[in-house]
């Protein structure tokens, strides 16, 4: 476990005190399922732009009763654009629907809540947007109450479409999507929400494949989500991560590739391969979203906005160790390269694409993953262009790269693999783009998926972080100061009379270190006290402080866990 990026939790006289990095991470105290988030890009254009430029994330599973969905999400200055394409088999709507039906039937329900995923109940600004197949103009509009939800008249713009033979007529379909166009000024906002605005989001989708109204669950998102109960719902955040590194003076880079020095990378691919499940056709809602492709060397990442076309969808999921990677450091930078050697459609046919990268955070197998076990995304990380080859370079390919330094970041504290899922929201016929698995011969080892990621030393570094002793006891921490260079000089002022601060020596040339001891000068205390002694190094012009932490008698309980 790398312990200069651990989370701690402290456990004191009844406070909680949580120590966190910056970088958004899927996993907040206490869960066992990881806090899913959207991030979803921004555009000028005043239709939404290019559907391969949004944010995608998906939910649901693809057999003969269970739906399946796409989620392309992006926003402008006027407005919030979420759009489902949704995988259904049987194709069913209420021609007469009342707001009490519209979910009884092949519908989506929207949730969104302006102050976030947090609140047992929706309050006045929760949100709740009803939209049926092909009955766009009885949508329904909900507004919180502190308890519920009350019928309101929001204005917004909902869209349906389907593909297939019919609809109410039991002929088989390949599906259909839904789109919500909701203004900000249907929900009191004067302007577009600032860059990394946080709201909540959940997404429930209803289906119905008979007339008679045979029960069929829900598929919802997040996993967690209740509708009434917002701190279940997901997160929608504004714009896109970014990832600002600590102070690190670098120090080396590590290449991580399977085969390369004993490393085992797992990738694999799920849904159509390269040939748009043919072994399925035609009744691709029978295992389809069951079949696995362990071994596979090439590997498809294909998606378009016609759901008819589902079959040739395709995801890439890896699993890259970290533990190549030395402890104690700060990654400074880290990059996904992943080789493509070929395209979908004929010449003239294919079109570019925009790969995007979302992590993923739990374990899964090469040897049985499929389109419907596989993992949901946590959050869209990174994203890159990806151009047709029109004429191939040779092995091991055309490499395309991602800059997936904050997931690594956030992986690397964690004491986790990288783990990563690529997809695409593309929209046009002939998307799909060919790569190299892992699985590929030693002839083309060089054209396996390549994780290349840079570290450094920490700037200022106190070890360790945080200490207990008994009232009248002291403890020792090591300072140093590797990131800066020297001199360094050191100081720690103290945030209590009674505790006594010794800082030897008090200027350090690196890789040269300090010894600070905090002195409790209590002969007794009832309760915990905790102290907080700031640490500033300054060297060759620049400034860096680190806290030290003392707790004096209570009790503490350190509980790692992967930053927020």
């Amino acid at each position: 476990m790398n312990k200069l990026r651990t989370v701690f939790l402290i456990v004191l006289a009844g406070w909680l005190v949580i120590l966190t990095s910056s970088w958004p991470n899927g996993q907040a105290a206490g869960q066992t399922t990881p806090l899913r988030r959207v991030n979803a890009p921004y555009t000028t254009s005043v239709n939404g732009g290019w559907p391969k430029d949004r944010a995608i994330f998906w939910f649901g599973q693809v057999n003969p009763t269970s739906n399946y969905a796409d989620v392309r999400t992006v926003y402008n200055d006027t407005q919030l654009i979420v759009t489902l394409n949704v995988f259904d088999r049987q194709l069913w709507n209420d021609t007469s629907p009342t707001a009490v039906t519209l979910e009884q039937w092949d519908a989506v329900t929207l949730y969104l809540d302006l102050s976030g995923n947090t609140g047992s109940a929706p309050q006045n600004d929760s949100y709740r947007f009803v939209v049926q197949l092909r009955q766009e103009a009885n949508a329904a509009t909900y507004q919180g109450n502190g308890s519920g939800w009350d019928t309101v008249n929001i204005s917004f713009t909902p869209a349906t479409g389907w593909r297939g033979e019919g609809v109410n007529n039991g002929a088989e379909a390949r599906g259909w999507s839904a789109t919500f166009k909701i203004p900000y000024s249907s929900l009191g906002l004067a302007s577009k929400p600032a860059e990394g605005t946080i709201w909540g989001l959940g997404l429930a989708l209803h289906d119905r494949d008979d007339a008679a109204g045979t029960p069929i669950a829900d598929q919802i998102w997040p996993e967690t989500l209740t509708g009434g109960q917002p701190s279940t719902w997901g997160q929608l955040h504004f714009g896109l991560p970014t990832y600002t590194p600590p102070p690190a003076a670098p120090a080396g880079t590590t290449t991580i590739r399977h085969g390369l020095n004993g490393v085992i990378v797992e990738d694999g691919h799920v849904g159509g391969q390269a040939v748009c499940g043919d072994p399925f056709n035609p009744n691709f809602f029978n295992g389809w979203g069951d079949a696995n492709y362990a071994g596979d060397e090439q590997v498809n990442v294909q998606n378009q906005m016609d759901v008819a076309d589902w079959p040739c969808f395709s995801k890439f999921y890896l699993t890259l160790p970290l533990d190549a990677v030395p402890a104690g450091k700060e990654i400074i930078s880290a990059t996904l390269t992943v080789y493509q050697f070929g395209n979908a459609g004929g010449p003239g046919e294919a079109e570019p694409s925009v790969i995007q990268a979302l992590t993923v955070a739990e374990a899964w197998s090469e040897s049985n993953i499929t389109w419907n076990n596989a993992p949901l995304a946590v959050q869209n990380v990174a994203r890159t262009d990806v151009d047709p080859i029109t004429n191939f370079p040779g092995w091991p390919g055309v490499p395309i790269t991602w800059n997936v330094s904050g997931a690594v970041a956030e992986a690397y504290a964690a004491g986790q693999p990288l783990r990563l899922a690529l997809y695409s929201a593309d929209s046009e016929q002939h998307s799909g783009k060919y790569f190299t698995s892992s699985d590929t011969g030693e002839w083309n080892a060089n054209g396996r998926p390549t994780l290349e990621v840079v570290w450094g030393d920490p700037a200022l570094l106190v070890s360790p972080p945080v200490q207990r002793v008994e009232p009248g006891q002291f403890a020792e921490y090591i300072i140093s100061a590797d990131g800066l260079s020297g001199p360094v000089t050191l100081s720690a002022p103290s945030p209590s009379a009674d505790l006594l601060v010794s800082l030897s020596p008090s200027v350090i040339t690196p890789p040269q270190t300090a010894v600070l001891t905090l002195t409790d000068t209590h002969s007794a205390v009832t309760s915990g006290i905790w102290y907080t002694v700031p640490i500033t190094a300054t060297g060759g012009g620049e400034t860096q402080t680190a806290p030290a932490m003392l707790l004096v008698g209570g009790t503490q309980v350190f509980l790692p866990l992967a930053a927020r």
